[in-house]
C-alpha cells in the first residue's frame, strides 16, 4: 500500500470514528530507516543546494528555510535534538537517485509530488508542505505583461524538473514557442538571468519569488500573473518503510495542528503547564504517552517539534512572510482561512 493510499485509509478510519489507539500493538511495523537514523545519531536530510525560502545557508554557513525547518522537526521528533541533521544539498537532476540509493533518509527539496514519481520511481510522496504553481519572472525592460507574450523568448530554468514539460504544454495550448536554457543549480540559473543570457526565469511561484530577491535590483524584475501548472511540493521517502513514512507524515500534521490550535514555540510551555483537558491538545503537547507509541516514539516527540521550529504558520512567516520574501500565504494558508493546508485528526 503506498503512503497516499495509507493517507486515504487513515482518513477513512477517522471518519468512521476509529483511531490509532484502537489498533493492536502487533500492527506496528518495524522501520529500518528509523533504526538506522537512531543508530547513526543523525538524520541525513536531502535539501536544495541553495534557494531562499526553502533551503539556504546564511553568512555563517547555517542552513535555514522552510524545508530545513522540516528536517529539524524530524530530528527533534526521532532523535530529541533538532541540531542532529546532516544537510545534503542535491540538484534536481540527482535528488531522487540520492534518495533511492539510501544516501539520505528523506528528501525535502521543493519537489513536486506527481503520479510518475509515485508509481515508477519507488518513492512515497508523504505530504504537501508548500502549494505552488509554475510562474515566470522577466525583466520589466522586456515590456510584456503576460506569459502569453513570451513567444520566442528564452527562459532560464533548472534541468531535471517538470518545468520544461509544463512550458511545452503551455506553449502548445497558446500557440507560442518559449525556449529554455537549463542549469543544474538555482544560483547558476539566477546568475545567467542576471547576466542577460535569457529573458527571464521560471520555476514554482515560491522559487520565483526567491529568485527575484537575489537579483541586484529586484525592482527591475516582475513576476507575470499567470500560474501555468499545479506544483504541490513536498516530502519524499523511499517505498517499503511505511512506519518511517508515518513519522514524516505526522510531523507535517503536528505543524499544521499546532497552528490550527494556536500553539506556538513561545506559548507551548505555558499551555502544557496549564494541564489542558482537551484530548487533542494533550496529544499535541505529548501529554498522552499511549498515543505516541503507535509511531515508536516517546511521548514528547510532538512537543519537541513545536519547541524546535514553531508551527507551520510561524515557519512560513519566517521564510516567505512580509519580512522575508513577501509571498502571501494564499493556498498555503490553513483550510479554515481559505487555504489548502488541512491536518488529519490527532486521534
Amino acid at each position: 500500500m503506498t503512503s497516499l493510499r495509507k493517507l486515504a485509509y487513515a482518513a477513512a478510519l477517522a471518519v468512521c470514528g476509529l483511531g490509532a489507539a484502537g489498533l493492536p500493538a502487533e500492527a506496528q511495523v518495524k522501520s529500518a530507516t528509523l533504526d538506522a537514523v537512531k543508530k547513526r545519531g543523525e538524520l541525513n536530510c536531502g535539501v536544495d543546494t541553495g534557494i531562499p525560502g526553502f533551503a539556504f545557508q546564511d553568512s555563517t554557513g547555517k542552513w535555514k528555510g522552510l524545508d530545513v525547518a522540516y528536517c529539524r522537526a524530524i530530528a527533534a521528533a526521532v532523535l530529541g535534538d533538532a541540531e542532529k541533521v546532516k544537510y545534503v544539498g542535491v540538484t534536481t537532476k540527482v535528488r531522487f537517485t540520492v534518495l533511492q540509493s539510501g544516501e539520505i533518509d528523506v528528501l525535502i527539496r521543493d519537489s513536486t509530488l506527481t503520479f510518475t514519481r509515485d508509481t515508477q520511481l519507488n518513492l512515497s510522496p508523504i505530504a504537501v508542505n508548500f502549494y505552488a504553481g509554475q510562474a515566470f519572472m522577466v525583466k520589466k525592460s522586456l515590456k510584456v505583461a503576460s506569459s502569453k507574450e513570451l513567444n520566442g523568448a528564452t527562459i532560464c530554468m533548472l534541468t531535471g524538473a517538470t518545468l520544461e514539460l509544463n512550458i511545452a504544454d503551455y506553449g502548445a495550448a497558446n500557440g507560442i514557442k518559449i525556449n529554455s536554457l537549463l542549469f543544474d543549480k538555482p544560483e547558476e540559473a539566477f546568475a545567467a538571468a542576471e547576466a542577460g543570457r535569457c529573458d527571464g526565469y521560471s520555476d514554482d511561484s515560491g522559487s520565483v519569488a526567491a529568485a527575484r530577491s537575489t537579483m541586484k535590483t529586484p525592482d527591475d524584475w516582475m513576476i507575470l500573473p499567470e500560474i501555468i501548472s499545479k506544483e504541490p511540493l513536498g516530502i519524499f521517502a523511499r517505498e517499503g518503510d511505511e512506519k518511517w513514512g508515518d513519522i514524516l507524515k505526522w510531523t507535517h500534521m503536528i505543524l499544521l495542528t499546532a497552528e490550527e490550535m494556536g500553539v506556538t514555540k513561545a506559548n507551548a510551555d505555558q499551555i502544557k503547564a496549564s494541564k489542558p483537558v482537551d484530548p487533542f491538545m494533550q496529544r499535541l503537547l505529548g501529554l498522552d504517552e499511549d498515543f505516541s507509541k503507535q509511531l515508536g516514539l516517546d511521548g514528547a516527540w510532538s512537543y519537541r517539534i513545536i519547541k524546535a521550529v514553531g508551527n507551520y504558520g510561524e515557519i512560513y512567516d519566517e521564510y516567505f512572510g512580509p519580512k522575508a520574501l513577501g509571498l502571501p500565504r494564499g493556498t498555503n494558508n490553513l483550510w479554515t482561512k481559505g487555504g489548502l493546508q488541512y491536518a488529519l485528526p490527532l486521534r
